[in-house]
């Protein structure tokens, strides 16, 4: 069921996406007078279609992952002389870029709609209040504690933890020093710390920007108590139901959920006594953790359980909720803010600073789009829109195939006063074939990995 509901998600997701990106073109072909013969979600066989009465065939294909806006075009094949004039190759090219460009810019502005419909709604998020800081980390050596709100980084406001990250992401495999201004969670008394990064490297696959800063969020004490079990995994084999409170491991008592895990993840395949309180009576279970290979090569254990949730305190929720006015400002800081830290990462991946491993495949995307959706609306609304963005600029990278490669020979065209050469294009398009193949084997390779470990 779980494996069902994570490629509904993906599907939903993708097909959401590609609509949008598809329909930017043909909205702005048919405004320019190109004449649209095809619009179709995914890609081979079409499941069902249908026409218009302008003679565009609209269907949904076999393969959800992409789509197309098939025009008339010279290039395709024979054009009645009485049409030429609807022929796609035939526009100005200034028309032509605006048809090309249209799809990754309604891409971006959909993530600006989004984003604008949350802050009307109102988003809940945690107040970024730092619990446990590493010994000797970047944290600590600049002298925030534990207690303290995260109020800014480099003189812009952080209101929650996503905020929080997003800012720090910025300076991955940077050398800066980074103004924070924290304060005490019960006091206003604020105060101007600096992170002093040098050469700061991430491995943003297994740690988030915080976790490398030395900075663990605050969190209420959680009782180790079963909230839900995997069908198949150790935890439901070995007799454990939801609601049952582990007391002992191996006759050691445990407190609470961190300390149990901290036990299973150290114990792969290793037998463990443990002592379950359920409905009032003790029981005695043994289970044994399976194994989980990690990026670094280390083995963990894992049994397939997670905790119970519990009872936020207010004080350490916050609603960021904005006018309808006001909210379309913030919905382009949010979008603006989203596209430079892709970009960058893009560069940083070229200079070598990110790894390749930071690319994700549809395996990942479908897991991602699944946890979002199970998370509920405002969870799976924020994913729609950072894939957006992420599907609109990609689509804008000069790379022959994508969208960008052909704006870059209409700009070109544009300057030299005459179109790329035939032969020129047929080069480009075999090395960005290639270009584009080799990011996507990279991106399934890294998926399946993922799947492995």
């Amino acid at each position: 069921m779980e494996l069902l509901n994570t490629i509904l998600a993906m599907i939903v997701t993708l097909g959401i996406l590609i609509t949008i990106h598809e329909y930017g073109h043909f909205w702005v072909a048919r405004r320019c007078g190109v004449k649209v013969l095809r619009f179709s979600v995914g890609f081979g066989k079409p499941l069902f279609s249908w026409k218009d009465k302008l003679g565009t065939e609209y269907a949904v294909a076999l393969i959800p992952l992409g789509g197309y806006v098939s025009m008339l075009d010279e290039r395709e094949g024979d054009v009645p002389e009485s049409q030429l004039n609807q022929a796609f190759n035939r526009k100005p090219v200034l028309q032509r870029i605006a048809v090309v460009a249209a799809g990754p810019l309604v891409n971006l502005l959909f993530a600006v709609l989004v984003y604008w419909a949350m802050f009307v709604a109102g988003i809940e998020k945690v107040v970024p209040v730092t619990g446990e800081i590493v010994g000797n980390s970047v944290a600590e050596q600049a002298g925030i504690q534990p207690g303290y709100e995260i109020v800014s980084i480099a003189d812009r406001s952080t209101q929650s933890w996503d905020e929080v990250n997003l800012m720090l992401a910025r300076y991955v495999g940077e050398t800066a020093d980074v103004p924070v201004i924290v304060k005490p969670l019960d006091g206003n008394l604020h105060q101007t710390l600096v992170l002093r990064l040098q050469d700061w490297s991430v491995d943003l696959e297994t740690q988030s920007p915080l976790m490398a800063v030395g900075i663990t969020p605050y969190s209420p004490d959680y009782p180790a108590v079963i909230g839900r079990l995997v069908n198949d995994g150790r935890a439901a084999a070995a007799g454990l139901k939801v609601g049952d409170r582990i007391a002992a491991v191996d006759g050691l008592s445990i407190d609470d959920w961190r300390e149990f895990v901290e036990i299973v993840r150290g114990s792969p395949e290793q037998e463990l006594q443990l002592s379950v309180e359920r409905n009032e009576q003790m029981l005695v279970l043994s289970i044994v953790p399976a194994t989980r290979r990690l990026e670094s090569g280390e083995n963990t254990g894992f049994i397939g359980a997670g905790v119970e949730a519990v009872e936020w305190p207010e004080s350490m929720v916050r609603t960021i909720e904005y006018g309808v006015l006001e909210s379309i400002s913030k919905a382009f800081l949010k979008t603006g803010q989203m596209i430079t830290l892709t970009l960058d990462s893009i560069w940083k991946m070229l200079e070598g600073i990110l790894s390749v491993k930071n690319l994700s495949g549809p395996i990942t995307i479908a897991k991602v789009a699944g946890a979002s959706a199970a998370s509920g609306v405002e969870a799976f609304a924020g994913f729609l829109a950072y894939l957006s963005i992420s599907l609109g600029i990609l689509n804008l990278l000069p790379i022959p195939v994508l969208d960008g490669g052909h704006l870059l020979y209409y700009c070109v065209e544009l300057v030299r006063g005459k179109p790329v050469s035939e032969r020129t294009q047929m080069v480009g398009l075999r090395l960005g074939m290639a270009v584009l193949f080799t990011l996507m084997g990279v991106a399934i390779f890294n998926d399946l990995m993922r799947l492995l470990t």
